[in-house]
């Protein structure tokens, strides 16, 4: 539930980076539109490192939940290496569309006073919004595959609690 709820924070963060670069566009800076491309930059680059940055923490929480349950229950410890495999997986594609758009935040300062050209500002927003929508791609199924093994570890530490209560039941008779 939490994944899918950051998964969404990330799509409106998608939303507004497609509709500041549509606001790039169309407003120019002597027209008094670059206000409002400057909210929607800011907005929608603060929701993005936002959900990416919980999604990383989410992974790393239910890591620690599941290394735990390896450790108490006595499961295989392959299902720790996954975990791994699923940060391995989502980890530098996150980095990629945080840092670019950041990059493509703080460049467009330079554009405006004109210390930078407006084609690294373009450039950079289009290798942003590439690199977000991978990285809403990768989390997307890395959120879900995780999902489905905390269920799993979920369902069989439940079996077992209910196979131990039967057995104490059946002790006691």
């Amino acid at each position: 539930m939490m994944g899918r709820a950051l998964l969404i924070v990330g799509g409106v963060a998608t939303i507004g980076l497609v509709l500041t670069g549509v606001a790039g566009y169309l407003f120019s800076m002597e027209q008094g539109g670059i206000g409002t491309h400057l909210t929607l930059a800011l907005a929608s680059s603060l929701l993005l490192l936002f959900s990416h940055c919980w999604i990383m923490f989410y992974l790393i929480g239910t890591g620690k939940a599941i290394k735990e349950a390896v450790a108490e229950h006595g499961l295989e410890a392959a299902l720790i290496e996954k975990t791994k495999e699923f940060k391995n997986r989502s980890y530098p594609s996150l980095m990629l569309a945080m840092g670019l758009v950041m990059a493509v935040f703080v460049l467009g300062g330079g554009v405006y006073t004109r210390h930078v050209p407006p084609w690294v500002h373009h450039g950079l927003f289009y290798l942003a919004l590439v690199a977000q929508v991978r990285s809403l791609w990768i989390e997307q199924s890395v959120l879900a595959e995780n999902d489905a093994l905390m269920a799993s570890i979920d369902r069989r530490l439940a079996a077992r609690e209910r196979v131990g209560d039967r057995a104490g039941v059946d002790s006691e008779v």
